[in-house]
């Protein structure tokens, strides 16, 4: 399986994923704004085990999470939004939907320094609302009335992205632990220096010595 950011020739076939699973529909214009407008945070997961017959084979998108980031966010505090999620059936229970969700938000915060993530979902649908909070840490934060085409009640959910941010710059500091720099760079180049020159072994030349003595010697076997 391989999950990477969408494209927009992945567009049509994400769209078809979408119809297939979701009431919730868009026209392509829609994902091509998404794609083009924040072009890192929407993913999609690619069955890559299914032989291809030709160069020409469309990818077989199994599952795509489409995201953007709120435009004209509250009190200026910059936050993502989930827009779409889905997995098609077929695919399910793989831990894709956690895995397209962890790679969108880690972008969130990259790259545009998102504070949280939040995005809708339909009160009656009690196995997405368990996906978002008990498996992703989604909480509840308020109803919103007639919120769908529909006129269903939706659930408005959010997660904080802190714990997430401190990750990041955990791993960025633990990269920044390289090699010294400075004097202090330089004396450890020196006593490494140093050390190497203990280890290597003086070797006589010259026409008075024997053939077997002038061949190089191989270290790695002794």
């Amino acid at each position: 399986m391989d999950i990477r950011v969408l494209t927009s020739a992945d567009i049509p076939h994400v769209q078809s994923t979408n119809i297939t699973n979701l009431p919730e529909n868009y026209f392509l214009k829609y994902y091509l704004y998404h794609a083009l407008s924040w072009p890192q945070l929407s993913w999609v997961a690619v069955d890559v085990s299914r032989p291809k017959k030709t160069p020409y084979d469309p990818p077989k998108i199994v599952g795509y999470v489409l995201a953007k980031m709120e435009e004209e966010p509250v009190n200026g505090i910059q936050h993502g939004h989930i827009t779409s999620l889905s997995v098609m059936r077929t695919h399910r229970r793989l831990g894709l939907a956690d895995k397209l969700m962890r790679q969108s938000q880690r972008a969130m915060v990259e790259v545009y320094g998102a504070q949280y993530v939040s995005l809708h979902v339909r009160m009656s649908n009690i196995a997405a609302l368990r996906l978002y909070r008990d498996t992703l840490g989604f909480a509840v934060e308020k109803v919103e009335a007639k919120y769908y085409a529909d006129g269903e009640d939706a659930y408005s959910m959010k997660m904080d992205l802190k714990f997430l941010r401190e990750h990041i710059e955990a791993e960025e500091e633990y990269a920044d632990e390289g090699q010294e720099v400075g004097d202090v760079g330089k004396n450890e180049e020196k006593k490494k220096d140093g050390e190497e020159g203990k280890k290597k072994r003086k070797v006589k030349l010259g026409r008075g010595l024997g053939v077997g003595e002038l061949v190089e010697r191989n270290e790695s076997k002794a």
